[in-house]
């Protein structure tokens, strides 16, 4: 069921920062109604173009994780109708067991109506950040965990197409809202959006290209440290200024694997991930790293305390190999992937790196005995009838 239409904001209180709004509410009006305000999202993923019922169903992760934890964690209470059509509020207090059961749930314990949670008050309008240029993917993962006790935000574009000893070289970068004082209260111009104007055919993006771009990349960021003034946009949604960008990977399209190998497989298991996925030719352009905290309290949230890796792949006959040999490298450490960007893991992958599904097929069985709720991926995943 669609929430587009169900798009306003109910209540904002600019003492406490708690706001209502329906589940198709986005981000991006959020963000423009309320920036300029001194409120910001607590927890943002890499787009602003999603919607609060999908933030909620994804418990979305974003650059400050280690500081802030989920969306989930900031979520007050939920209006929800269930499979069998009737209305509730649910909370840590009432309905708990449903409350967290629907956060990182992925819509399938119930129809989100309204969320309420909890802005982020921010000095200014303007993120102060540092980035540095690094060499491999050792000095990487000692870089973001440097920054994290000082930066409230961390994360990195790292080269997983460069092999030998500058594996894994990328940009750190780091961040923090700044001051108004910082920010000299300069207004923040408003973002040029461009689209990507045609799909560039199947070949264009091909190991060559990609090679020459992470290279041009990765030398752009000329100095080896660099700081100051930056705008939200920038620091928060850089993909979201290319409309349609997605173009670039052709008319075959492209699908992105995201995983978190927890932090007691330590560095070694990180580099070995890397070395497996240019082995197996799943590497691109566009990956990304982050340091993640503490697993949240939904059922079935992504995150764990570890390290998280996503990357665009392009769609292509050996891919399904690829996941499955990544999977099982995952599940050897310890780790999961983040169901939301997941279109190609087996059912009995996904059961071996998540021990608490039996917990939600319970929960399931309780709010939804009859399975009125499913969707493509549950069908693969769960065997939820066709």
């Amino acid at each position: 069921m669609g929430t587009r239409l169900a798009n306003r904001i109910l209540s904002f209180d600019e003492e406490t920062g708690e706001l209502v709004g329906e589940a198709g509410v986005s981000l991006a009006e959020i963000v423009r109604l309320l920036t300029p305000r001194g409120w910001f999202s607590p927890v943002t993923p890499g787009t602003k173009f999603v919607t609060l019922g999908g933030m909620v169903s994804s418990d979305v992760h974003g650059k400050n994780h280690h500081c802030e934890g989920c969306f989930g964690a900031h979520v007050k209470s939920l209006k929800m109708r269930l499979a069998d059509e009737s209305i509730v509020e649910c909370s840590p207090e009432q309905y708990s067991d449903l409350f967290y059961g629907t956060i990182g749930g992925m819509g399938l314990l119930g129809h989100i109506l309204e969320v309420r949670f909890t802005m982020q008050r921010i000095p200014s309008q303007w993120i102060w950040m540092e980035s540095e240029r690094v060499d491999n993917i050792d000095e990487f993962l000692a870089a973001l965990g440097k920054a994290a006790p000082s930066w409230p935000m961390t994360m990195g574009w790292i080269d997983c197409l460069n092999t030998g000893s500058s594996m894994g070289r990328g940009i750190l970068m780091a961040g923090r809202w700044a001051t108004a004082e910082e920010s000299r209260f300069k207004r923040v111009p408003e973002g040029r959006e461009v689209t990507f104007p045609v799909d560039l055919p199947n070949w264009a993006l091909n190991p060559t290209t990609a090679k020459l771009f992470n290279t041009a990349y990765y030398w752009k960021h000329m100095a080896k440290r660099m700081e100051g003034l930056v705008t939200p946009d920038t620091f928060f949604y850089p993909l979201d200024a290319i409309l349609e960008w997605n173009r670039a990977y052709g008319p075959r399209g492209f699908t992105q694997y995201q995983c978190v190998i927890p932090r007691a497989a330590g560095a070694p298991a990180v580099r070995e991930f890397m070395n497996l996925l240019t082995k197996l030719g799943g590497a691109s352009p566009l990956c990304v790293i982050k340091d993640c905290g503490p697993e949240g309290q939904g059922v079935l949230s992504f995150p764990l305390e570890g390290t998280s890796i996503a990357i665009d792949m392009a769609m292509s006959a050996d891919l399904q190999r690829i996941v499955d040999r990544l999977n099982e490298f995952v599940i050897a450490t310890g780790g999961r992937i983040y169901l939301t960007k997941d279109r190609l893991t087996r059912s009995d992958h996904f059961r071996a790196m998540e021990p608490r599904l039996d917990r939600f097929f319970a929960l399931r069985e309780k709010y939804d005995p009859g399975r009125r709720l499913r969707s493509a991926q549950s069908k693969r995943l769960f065997g939820d009838p066709g």
